[in-house]
Formats: structure tokens, C-alpha cells, sequence
């Protein structure tokens, strides 16, 4: 076996973890938080509740909330001018992936004094970000857990992927009570992530051992407990099964990274303005299809670890086991859209492509694809 790293940030799962929020700040000696968030977060009452607990401690603060789902670049640099305004010496970020990959590319700016987009790609981090507390309140971006960030580019429409152990998290503080507020789409949205994430990091020619120890329990986790998620939101055993499920997912992909499920949905968000996770429930079949022949042992295994019986059958019969499968899966969950459904154009097709085949999760796709191949997936999935 190759060496292989495998980076996590300090984490703490279960209710009430967003209560100690005010300990670890201290503990990372906080002089004034920029506490990142949206407006959807701050309606359900999340960052009221961190707020609440920060002035109980005496702790100052500022807050940054103008994060739209898809983070832009200009929002990026407009927090990290705040942040430097208010003499801030560390984040806090509440909500789903959009408002944390926002946070990481605030530090990101604040430490290396240059526009976000100039650290698209892997490992182009020189200086460490200021100590930064996530708190997800969603179930699927494992932002919180990464060392991913996802920025869209606002004059290109591209979305850009930024790949570094300098924005892991200093501490993840998962608390399921956050994501009984999630609505039913969001929640199939991010579980559809994480279930992605899952096979995407088995799959990965950079998997190993421990990234699969965690990616096969996290697709077991969100197959059995998703669909109860949306169908009982409020049951709370249901929403710590998937906190779980994503952080596993997280740690996975975060060390193994991904494929092209996510270069085409990056190149899709960025151009659309989609949501990220159902842009990953539509394409999951389509590559599995195109993949499947140069990561077959691994795609068997994912059956398995499904609970499909591919006893007796054929490679390709076990291909279609699967992709069948999946699909009623997210039939079950209510994703039935194609691309032409979402609004995406055929004549668009050369140019997602291209952004796809650039996207830094190509690299570590099982099959190398041209660009014609990345073509033919969408067409596939219009």
C-alpha cells in the first residue's frame, strides 16, 4: 500500500454541541469572532443561539451573513474586508456548506493578503488561516470536516475548487438539533452529497483503507436512514444517523477526494446557479456507467455494502444491479429530474465540459476521461 495522509480537524457530535461553541473559542483564544453565516440560518435561530452564548461569555463579535448557496468570490473578499475592519482574530461558521466554504475563504484572504481566486486548486495555501470553529446545520457538505472550499468565480460563472489541509477546520461541533429545521428539498439535497461523497471516495484512485472504513459505513448510514429523514424530519434519531453519515462521508472524501460526479456538478453549480447536491444525484448513474469498468472490485462492493444480491451475475449485470438501485433510491427521496429538467442547455455542453475536465477532482476519477467522454455523461444525463 502507498502512503497516505489523513487529516481530520478536532470534532464533537451529538445535542447540545452547539452550546459550547463560547469554550472552544476561548480555548483558541479569541479577542473579537467574525461569526459567518446566511439569512436562512439566521432565520431558524441558529446564529441567534451562538450569539447568545458569545455575549453570555463576554466574548465580542461581529457578524458577516451576506452568503448566498452558492458562495460568490466578491462575498469572499467583502467578509475577509470586514474582518480585517473589526480587527477580528478568528472565524465561527454556522449554516451548510455555503456559509463555511465562505469562512474558509475568508481566512484563506485575510491570511495571504490576495483574492480568493488566486488559490483555485491544490495546495496553493502559503500561510495558515485564523482558527476557525464550523458548526453545520446541514447533513451532506462536510465543510465542516474538509479540506475542500468551493467558490464561484462571479465573472466566469465557474465554480472553483480550493484543496488544502490549511482550511481544515479547527473544530467541528456537530449537533443534530441544528438540522431538524432543514427543509424536506435540503435535506435530499445534502444527504444526495453525502451519498455521493461516500461512493465517490471509494472509487477514488487515491482511496486507502481508513478513507474506505469510513466511506462504506457512511453509504450504509445514509441508504437506510435518508429516506426516514424526510419522511420524519423531526425525529431526532433520524438527523444524528445522517450527522453521522455525512461526517464519515467527510472524512473519506476530505483524504481520498473525488471524481467526476463532483468536477461536472462543480462545472454545472458554477454555470446554473444549481444546488450542488441534486446536481450530484442526477449525474451519480451516468459516471457509474462510464466508470465502471476500470473500478469494478470497488462498485461491487458498493453493491454490497447496499444490500443488493449480485450473486451469480455478471460484471455488467452487476453494473446494471447498481445503477438500478440508485436510481430507485433517489425515487424513493423524490429526485426524479434530468439536466433538461434543471435548465440545462445542450449547446452549453462543450463549455461545462471543458470546466469539468480542469476541475481538480478529475485527477483522482478511477478512468481518465477526455473531455469528449465528460461531453457524452451530460448528453446522457439531459
Amino acid at each position: 500500500m502507498e502512503p497516505r495522509k489523513f487529516v481530520i480537524p478536532e470534532f464533537v457530535l451529538g445535542e447540545g454541541a452547539i452550546g459550547i461553541v463560547p469554550q472552544y473559542a476561548q480555548n483558541l483564544g479569541v479577542k473579537k469572532a467574525l461569526l459567518v453565516t446566511d439569512s436562512g440560518v439566521i432565520s431558524y435561530g441558529w446564529a441567534g443561539k451562538i450569539q447568545t452564548a458569545l455575549e453570555r461569555e463576554g466574548i465580542r463579535y461581529e457578524i458577516f451573513s451576506d452568503v448566498s448557496p452558492n458562495p460568490r468570490d466578491y462575498e469572499v473578499m467583502s467578509g475577509a474586508e470586514l474582518y480585517l475592519k473589526e480587527q477580528c482574530n478568528m472565524i465561527i461558521a454556522v449554516g451548510g456548506g455555503s456559509p463555511m466554504d465562505c469562512a474558509k475563504g475568508i481566512g484563506i484572504v485575510t491570511s495571504n493578503d490576495e483574492h480568493i481566486l488566486r488559490f483555485a486548486g491544490v495546495d496553493k495555501i502559503s500561510l495558515p488561516s485564523p482558527p476557525l470553529i464550523c458548526v453545520p446545520t446541514t447533513a451532506g457538505s462536510s465543510a465542516d470536516v474538509s479540506q475542500f472550499a468551493v467558490i464561484t468565480d462571479s465573472e466566469s460563472l465557474l465554480k472553483i475548487a480550493i484543496i488544502s489541509k490549511a482550511i481544515v477546520p479547527d473544530v467541528a461541533l456537530i449537533d443534530p438539533l441544528t438540522s431538524t429545521t432543514m427543509p424536506k428539498e435540503l435535506t435530499v439535497n445534502t444527504g444526495m452529497d453525502a451519498f455521493t461523497h461516500s461512493i465517490e471516495a471509494i472509487v477514488s484512485n487515491a482511496n486507502s483503507p481508513v478513507t474506505d472504513l469510513h466511506a462504506f459505513e457512511a453509504l450504509r448510514i445514509v441508504r437506510k436512514s435518508l429516506s426516514k429523514a424526510v419522511e420524519y424530519p423531526g425525529e431526532i434519531n433520524y438527523r444524528n444517523s445522517m450527522m453521522l453519515g455525512s461526517l464519515l462521508a467527510g472524512l473519506a472524501f476530505s483524504n481520498a477526494s473525488l471524481g467526476i460526479v463532483h468536477a461536472m456538478t462543480h462545472s454545472l453549480g458554477g454555470k446554473y446557479d444549481l444546488a450542488h447536491g441534486e446536481c450530484n444525484a442526477v449525474m451519480l448513474e451516468h459516471v457509474i456507467n462510464y466508470n465502471f469498468d476500470s473500478a469494478a472490485e470497488q462498485y461491487c462492493c458498493i453493491a454490497e455494502a447496499l444490500g443488493i444480491d449480485c450473486r451469480g451475475l455478471t460484471y455488467n449485470q452487476k453494473k446494471q444491479r447498481l445503477i438500478e438501485s440508485i436510481i430507485s433510491f433517489k425515487r424513493e427521496v423524490g429526485v426524479t429530474k434530468s439536466l433538461s429538467d434543471m435548465g440545462v442547455q445542450k449547446t452549453d455542453i462543450p463549455i461545462l465540459a471543458k470546466h469539468a475536465f480542469y476541475d481538480p477532482c478529475t485527477a483522482t476519477n478511477p478512468k481518465e476521461p477526455s473531455i469528449r467522454d465528460i461531453e457524452e455523461i451530460y448528453e446522457n444525463a439531459l
